[in-house]
């Protein structure tokens, strides 16, 4: 299968070339805006002779059975830092796979959407029925992020001819993840790692965090599974509250806490319940393997131990 890979930077995306490196049948091609980066990281694993790298201007000229993309940013911080620009973004990216698939129709798109499709009120985990809400006439900078992934997705919905899947993810946690963004798993490795106390509000929140394996298992069985025009929701075994996960840390890493009211990152609203009841991906024969704490524990031993 010979599969392109758009915007091969994302922290995600090279998650799972890592994974499809063991499979000898998958051919990837690689896509970015800034290809000496991806071919330097393919380099830094030996894998620089083993995948082409361009930029978007040569994605066209290419024969693909699938495309996924990528393309987009990956912490709340770039995302309050993208602004309005967001929707350009994902538009433009969205738009050169679509004229794609017009002239390769059966060519499969796999898209990374977003939890936050569904708008910023999680009061309770999305399930089947979650209809996505928006604050049509306040919408405010947190909204764009989720307005953006929505619209693409009403756009693929409109192509039902075309083999297109959204994956939509809520969390995902490896040891890959960069240091510095402003996630709650982040700052309380930072904290970790540099043995200092972590300042956290008292918020109640479960997050359902998947680990890169299971992520590869969802996108090979999607691309697997007979052609069709869907979205599916990412899960793990199991999520996790924010007590357990912070007593956990405490007792395996030996995390110090204060609980207080200071300010957090909020790029796409607060959501206490930021999650999905949604299984429809196990019709596709997915079968998550870990639960969130089993992946956070195996990717933060890996993660502390090369800081």
């Amino acid at each position: 299968m010979h599969i392109a890979i758009l915007g091969a930077t994302s922290q995600i995306a090279k998650d799972l070339i890592l994974s499809f490196s063991v499979e000898a049948d998958k051919r990837l091609h690689l896509f970015a805006r800034r290809p000496d980066e991806v071919r330097q990281w393919l380099q830094s694993l030996g894998l620089a002779a083993r995948y082409l790298v361009d930029d978007f201007t040569a994605f066209a000229q290419h024969e693909f059975d699938a495309v996924m993309n990528f393309v987009g940013v990956g912490n709340p911080a770039q995302a309050v830092a993208m602004g309005n620009t967001i929707f350009d973004v994902t538009l433009r990216f969205d738009e050169l796979v679509l004229a794609y698939l017009q002239t390769h129709p059966s060519c499969r798109y796999l898209f990374l959407s977003s939890g936050a499709a569904y708008g910023s009120n999680f009061t309770e985990p999305a399930n089947c029925d979650t209809p996505a809400r928006i604050d049509l006439n306040h919408l405010k900078p947190q909204d764009w992020y989720g307005v953006a992934k929505l619209h693409a997705e009403c756009r693929h919905r409109a192509h039902p001819d075309f083999a297109i899947i959204d994956i939509r993810v809520f969390n995902y946690f490896s040891h890959t993840q960069d240091m510095s963004a402003r996630f709650l798993i982040t700052d309380i490795l930072r904290a970790i790692r540099d043995n200092t106390v972590l300042q956290t509000s008292s918020d109640f929140m479960v997050r359902d965090y998947l680990h890169p394996s299971d992520f590869y298992g969802l996108v090979t069985a999607l691309l697997n599974a007979p052609a069709c025009n869907a979205a599916v929701d990412c899960y793990s075994l199991a999520s996790v509250d924010k007590p357990t996960l912070l007593a956990t840390m405490q007792e395996k890493f030996g995390l110090h806490f204060e609980i207080n009211q200071t300010a957090s990152v909020n790029a796409t609203g607060s959501k206490p319940h930021y999650y999905s009841l949604n299984k429809r991906a196990a019709a596709f024969g997915y079968l998550p393997t870990k639960t969130s704490l089993q992946g956070i524990i195996q990717e933060s031993m890996t993660l502390l131990v090369r800081s």
